[in-house]
């Protein structure tokens, strides 16, 4: 088989020398001789690896010490319950910044908790509209948005202006993507399968004194500071999907940190953007200031075409090109793991393409 290209929005695809070392030490772990996944979370080995974890973590992401590291379980979808049963305080509501369908699910979720307020920041260009709200802020406990939405192939590069107010973001998508500055957001989460590593953990970057303010209803699995005071290991934790996150931030670190991964991702989405806005037959519909680096969409203008081209994608080796229900067309997910070399195929592939079918 010749060599195939990942393009999966998530799961999406990891690093090959992290999957190699696994694979190497899967039955021999520390030579222990068991894999990782079958010795106690609690056990010596574990307990230094997690600990290493986030060690690498704070240094990769430049995690200022007056921040709390948590590795939790339920995904994106679960902070969105768990964010307004930890931060809403005395004022009782929060501002949500909607850009895409992941933005507005958040908001739809935290109103089964709180009175949410949403303010639509996208127009029908896709572009962002508005990012300073010093003006409202200070009425609500926290802001929440999405600084990428991976459907529409939004990003949001400048952080929003909310004064003093906490400032949430999900950063599932393009979390270790950039160097950003952690003491801008009172909290940054992320589900781990499209830089971090496999799906079923959850980071969370939470300042720490916003811990220890949850409604006495919150369930402990959910709570910050029970999850805080237990190392995050209130029950078991999925251990092999933290074993691989370990193994992600150390790999990222060896190979020269986030500005060395900031310099290939522009890299990569930008060739790609020139080649889809020289084409005739293909194009993108987001404002150019706000395409998204991690997630390219493009499409035809002709759903037969589309579904065409996946399916040839496909078997050219090029997988998981098919685009969001919710929009249709195409979607090329470019995290961290993908190689310029996937983004040159690629090129090559819808070069073929358009001269076959224009």
């Amino acid at each position: 088989m010749s060599q195939v290209f990942n393009f999966s929005a998530g799961p999406a695809m990891m690093p090959e020398a992290v999957l190699a070392q696994a694979q190497q030490e899967l039955l021999n772990w520390q030579n222990q001789g068991t894999s990782v996944m079958e010795v106690s979370h609690r056990g010596k080995y574990f307990m230094e690896l997690a600990a290493q974890s986030v060690q690498d973590l704070r240094q990769l992401y430049g995690v200022p010490d007056n921040y709390e590291i948590l590795f939790m379980q339920g995904g994106a979808r679960g902070q969105f319950a768990a964010i307004p049963m930890n931060l809403l305080g005395e004022k009782g509501k929060a501002l949500y910044l909607t850009s895409g369908h992941w933005s507005a699910t958040a908001a739809k979720e935290a109103r089964n908790f709180a009175e949410i307020d949403e303010i639509n920041i996208v127009d029908d260009n896709y572009k962002i509209t508005r990012l300073d709200f010093s003006d409202i802020a200070s009425q609500y406990d926290y802001v929440h948005y999405c600084p990428n939405e991976t459907i529409s192939g939004v990003e949001i590069f400048d952080v929003p202006n909310v004064g003093d107010a906490v400032l949430v973001a999900d950063m599932s998508s393009n979390i270790l993507a950039r160097q950003i500055d952690i003491s801008q957001f009172g909290m940054i989460y992320a589900g781990a399968q499209k830089n971090l590593g496999p799906a079923g953990i959850t980071i969370a970057i939470i300042r720490k004194d916003l811990i220890g303010k949850a409604r006495k209803s919150t369930p402990s699995i959910w709570d910050y500071a029970v999850q805080s005071k237990a190392d995050s290991m209130i029950n078991t934790p999925p251990t092999f999907a933290w074993y691989l996150c370990a193994l992600v931030f150390k790999h990222m670190l060896n190979e020269g940190g986030l500005r060395e991964y900031e310099k290939r991702n522009a890299i990569k989405a930008q060739t790609l953007y020139d080649y889809i806005d020289s084409s005739a037959l293909f194009s993108n519909v987001v404002a150019k200031e706000n395409r998204s680096t991690m997630n390219v969409t493009f499409v035809t203008g002709n759903p037969e075409l589309d579904a065409k081209f996946v399916a040839e994608a496909t078997a050219a080796g090029l997988h998981a090109l098919k685009g969001h229900k919710v929009l249709g067309g195409m979607r090329a997910s470019i995290y961290n793991a993908m190689p310029l070399a996937g983004v040159e195929a690629l090129i090559a592939f819808m070069k073929k393409f358009e001269t076959e079918n224009i």
